[in-house]
């Protein structure tokens, strides 16, 4: 099960640095095509907004990529779980608030490994 936690933790740092890249350097360019519900024309006016969500989204990932390197079992599932819970949170809020499409894309890959490692620690 460990090979499992571990591949849904990467999968779920390897969407957030794309939403790093994706608000930090590519909002005014990939944007108006991913949210095409959000007027053309806010999209040059929100950069440093969507910049700011990006770098957080970069914390996220950052977090999760740290737990492949700590070797105690107890530090490492402390802080997969609160990670994961931080992405899982924000995805379903969201999903809430902007998009249900948001629940498939990031609370979910984050559920999935926060479930395998609370079932795993029982």
């Amino acid at each position: 099960m460990t090979i499992a936690i571990n591949v849904f933790i990467g999968l779920v740092a390897l969407i957030h640095i794309y939403i790093l890249w994706f608000e930090m350097f590519a909002w005014t360019t990939k944007g108006p095509k991913v949210f095409k519900a959000f007027p053309k024309e806010l999209f040059p006016q929100t950069v440093s907004m969507a910049a700011n969500q990006g770098l957080y989204n970069g914390f996220l990932a950052g977090g999760l990529i740290w737990t492949f390197f700590i070797e105690n079992v107890a530090w490492k599932q402390n802080v997969s779980l609160f990670f994961l819970a931080c992405v899982a949170i924000a995805g379903i809020y969201g999903t809430l608030t902007a998009a249900r499409k948001i629940f498939f894309v990031q609370a979910l890959p984050a559920l999935i490994p926060l479930l395998l490692t609370l079932v795993g620690s029982l």
